[in-house]
């Protein structure tokens, strides 16, 4: 009988749990990130808002300052009004922290299943008996080395944040404003080898092409 073009198809070779394990690892790192970047600019969007509402309201506090030192009246300064859309961007920028905190803590979580992945090996093959790479040439713990590094970044950026949201609204000094603004968003945590990092996880793991 004929084989059909399916038989005669050479098969790759199927993947180990634990290496599928780890792919599936590498796109969900490739997702994350880049829903960490869609919140950055949405976040710096809304706190830019902040920062310029709190500059237009020194402006209108220095000129009503002004036109009371003039007047022989002197009448008493006005109580600052409540800004109800200066209120509503604090609560939109409070929101975009807790979906980056929640991002954050699934990093962590795809870095400790990376390590119980490399214990698993280590376990099933003996400590110091190095096992043929799953895909190229990635040693297992390397993938938890990456998956550590890049963690890291992200649990110190989203720090910075949680001090930038505490503060940014209360803050009288333009100065320190425009640093918040810089710090949230050029991200001084995360550094350029993060995306190094995770565009050479995706290579190594198939879902990028040489």
């Amino acid at each position: 009988t004929a084989k059909s073009p399916a038989d005669s198809t050479p098969r790759r070779p199927v993947l180990s749990v634990s290496a599928r394990k780890i792919k599936d690892n590498a796109a969900d790192w490739h997702n994350l990130m880049m829903k960490w970047e869609r919140l950055n600019d949405n976040g710096f969007t809304t706190a830019n808002k902040i920062v310029n509402m709190k500059i237009s309201e020194q402006f209108q506090d220095n000129r009503v300052e002004i036109a009371c030192d003039n007047s022989v009246t002197q009448p008493e300064k006005p109580t600052p009004k409540y800004n109800e859309e200066l209120d509503n961007c604090c609560a939109e920028l409070l929101e975009t922290l807790k979906h980056m905190t929640k991002i954050q803590l699934k990093m962590e979580k795809l870095t400790s299943t990376t390590k119980a992945i490399c214990d698993l090996e280590t376990f099933h093959h003996g400590a110091g008996n190095y096992t043929a790479p799953f895909f190229h040439t990635w040693p297992t713990p390397y993938f938890y080395e990456v998956s550590l590094k890049l963690s890291e970044m992200y649990k110190k950026e989203l720090q910075l944040k949680q001090t930038i949201v505490q503060s940014i609204a209360h803050s009288a000094d333009q100065d320190l404003m425009m640093v918040y603004l810089s710090s949230w968003l050029y991200q001084p945590y995360i550094e350029n080898s993060s995306t190094l990092l995770l565009e050479a996880m995706l290579l190594e793991t198939g879902h990028r092409q040489c």
